[in-house]
């Protein structure tokens, strides 16, 4: 309008510019429709194409798998038919090698006996070094639990993989089976078999097949073991799992491929054309269908509504919902349960609550005031007493959590509550049974002091008695050279025996109740010059001479003393007693029992946390009796066992685990030309180590 007011006209070009700016405007939405369906089309593709081929990567995984699990019971056949044809260790040899010429993830073969020693084994030919650079005991633990699963199941075993070093740097997985050997129905031993992971994946799967795939054994927690190939390039992988179960142990498989999706569906164009036909036509059912996804979707959330209640009806918690003042706006019947209390009545009750203690209102009154004022108990919960509507009390946690709306905004509180009764019955009874246990460990700890004691104290008591049967002699039969210097020298023996044996009574109490014994620095020479007078006197009546050898600079050694000298006294008395009168002869001058000690340095690797510069004091005890039999070896330091008729067998047993609560260890290896040495080590005080 002018400034008169009459009404002025934009031109004739105006009326046009509108419709044509809603056309271009239809326009262009209808290509941002086009341009929305295309990239949706696209991504579907992309996604379908890579759902095909994870299912694809899925399927060749089990497969492979299956592959493997037939391969190893083939294998298991072809072994079974091992000892039925070589029944004897020499006849067992070549047949084994010819098996391990077939099969290169086979990197040995042995045949163990019913105590799984070994009889014979035969390792592959095309790795010579397996076995070279670490000796095969290593492995006997794996060796013995696959076995002894073996000997429980009546068939096949395998033991969990484990590395194995090799020269260079280098090593494999490997991983053991044994399988029990049967001989016309008697047991005849052990067969086990050392497979290599990667061997396994190289030879039980087609390499034409898994040509672009990779291919590797993992461990349960992700750990990779073995792999075989891997997937060439950079790109982005696809990755699939199969569960290789065996007896006695789990492996994962894990095959890895490329993503090769590149390109769109096939007649994109005419699924684009379709698409925008249906499109347009569907505009006209827009308001059917609306009215239809309504209809659905109350429906959905009917039966969503029915399901969670069902849920919440079904549980053994309480739940309860809470406002933020405290009022009660929901229960389950589960918390009803536990209160006694219907829903009716404990709905929109405020505090104090129907279910508190009276004595407990005030400080559960005060817990509410801080929880509602925000300062909100941790997740895992409190516990509380209840109290139900007949007056019993009974135990609870409490698990609170706020709840939060659509917006974000806390409108109150939801908490789980769980009724401890059963478990505090099940806590009684395991804590009477520890009881139990406990008074069952003491009496076992009283029976083993009183052997340890009688074994201990034989010792010194045959000292005192062998003194004081002297002194008699010497009081019953005086002769001229008798002198009070000579009794005074037997009493001072027998009281210093005496006080030996106190001190072994409470070495012996400290090392029964597992008490940390007072250790010193003690020099090799004070360890050898107390038990030498005793020594000496037995030495004497078996014609045996005696050999001290103490290196020169030797440092003093951090021990208990009194129980490293019945270490000492033990091993020297068992060389003693290992050398009877006339064996050998004293024409031959082999009569003898040397003691040496020197100092050495142990690689930590032989120690575990042990420290490589860590100086370390060596004690040897040398005879030259008969020496040890295989079946004496094997039993040496088992506890109460013993070659001699007057022994209780606790004397190695004892000697050993004195020595290794020192850190140390005790050893024996034969002596030359006849003969036993016992070594072992202690370390060496902090100030004199070098």
């Amino acid at each position: 309008m002018n400034r008169e007011g009459t009404p002025v006209s934009e031109g004739p070009g105006a009326e046009r510019n509108d419709p044509g700016s809603r056309r271009w405007g239809l326009w262009a939405a209808l290509v941002l429709l086009v341009l929305a369906l295309l990239v949706v089309l696209v991504f579907l593709a992309r996604e379908y194409e890579e759902a095909r081929d994870q299912q694809a990567l899925e399927q060749e995984a089990a497969a492979v798998v299956s592959d493997i699990r037939n391969e190893l019971l083939r294998n298991v056949q072809t072994l079974q038919s091992l000892n039925s044809v070589s029944p004897t260790a020499d006849s067992w040899n070549a047949p084994a090698a010819e098996l391990l010429a077939q099969h290169r993830e086979l990197m040995r073969l042995e045949w163990r006996d019913n105590a799984q020693r070994l009889i014979s084994h035969r390792d592959t030919p095309y790795l010579s070094d397996v076995f070279a650079y670490l000796d095969r005991t290593r492995a006997v633990a794996d060796v013995k639990l696959a076995c002894d699963n073996a000997q429980r199941q009546s068939g096949p075993a395998y033991s969990s993989s484990y590395f194995w070093p090799m020269r260079d740097g280098l090593g494999m997985e490997l991983m053991e089976m044994c399988m029990p050997v049967v001989r016309s129905g008697v047991p005849n031993g052990f067969l086990v078999a050392t497979y290599s992971l990667p061997g396994i994946l190289s030879e039980f799967s087609q390499p034409d097949a898994l040509r672009s795939r990779g291919l590797s054994f993992n461990d349960a927690d992700g750990t990779r073991l073995a792999l075989h190939r891997m997937v060439p390039g950079t790109r982005r992988t696809l990755n699939a799992s199969a569960v290789l179960e065996l007896p006695g142990h789990t492996l994962i498989l894990q095959m890895q491929s490329p993503r090769l999706v590149d390109g769109l569906f096939p007649n994109v164009l005419t699924a684009v054309i379709s698409a925008l036909s249906l499109a347009l036509l569907a505009v006209l059912a827009l308001l059917a269908r609306d009215t239809r996804l309504r209809q659905r979707a109350e429906l959905g959330v009917a039966d969503a509504l029915a399901f969670r209640k069902a849920m919440e009806d079904s549980l053994v918690t309480g739940l309860r919902a809470r406002d933020m003042t405290g009022r009660i706006t929901y229960v389950n019947p589960a918390f009803c349960d536990m209160v006694g209390l219907s829903a009716e009545q404990l709905i929109g009750t405020g505090l104090p609550a129907p279910w508190w203690p009276p004595e407990l209102v005030d400080e559960y009154q005060q817990r509410q005031l801080v929880r509602l004022a925000g300062q909100t108990l941790p997740r895992e919960g409190y516990e509380s007493v209840f109290q139900r509507s007949d007056g019993t009390r009974f135990p609870v946690l409490i698990i609170e959590a706020p709840l939060i709306d659509a917006q974000g905004k806390q409108t109150g509180f939801m908490s789980a509550i769980l009724d401890l009764t059963e478990q505090r019955r099940v806590e009684d009874l395991n804590r009477t049974s520890q009881e139990r246990l406990q008074a069952t460990a003491r009496l076992a700890t009283v029976g083993e002091m009183a052997s340890l004691l009688s074994h201990e104290l034989n010792q010194p008591l045959a000292a005192i008695s062998s003194y004081a049967s002297g002194a008699m002699n010497l009081l019953e039969h005086p002769t001229e050279s008798l002198s009070q210097a000579d009794l005074s020298q037997a009493m001072k023996r027998i009281s210093e025996q005496a006080e030996r044996a106190g001190r072994v009574i409470k070495s012996v109490a400290d090392f029964v109740r597992r008490r940390e014994q007072v250790r010193e620095a003690v020099s090799p020479r004070d360890l050898i010059d107390a038990i030498q007078p005793l020594l000496v006197l037995q030495a004497k009546k078996q014609g045996i001479q005696l050999q001290i050898a103490i290196a020169p600079g030797c440092p003093a050694v951090h021990c208990d003393r009194t129980m490293v000298e019945q270490v000492l006294l033990n091993l020297a008395r068992n060389g003693m007693q290992a050398m009877p009168q006339g064996d050998p002869a004293l024409g031959q001058g082999a009569r003898v029992l040397r003691i040496a000690v020197h100092q050495t340095r142990l690689h930590s690797g032989l120690r575990p946390g042990g420290d490589q510069h860590k100086a370390w004091i060596t004690f040897e005890v040398s005879d030259h009796g008969l020496g040890l039999s295989p079946e004496v070896q094997a039993k040496l330091f088992t506890p109460f066992f013993t070659t001699r008729t007057e022994g209780m067998g606790l004397g190695l047993s004892l000697c050993r685990t004195v020595i290794e609560q020192h850190g140390g260890a005790l050893t024996f290896d034969p002596n030359q030309p006849r003969g036993t040495v016992f070594r072992f080590t202690l370390p060496a005080h902090l100030s004199s180590r070098p």
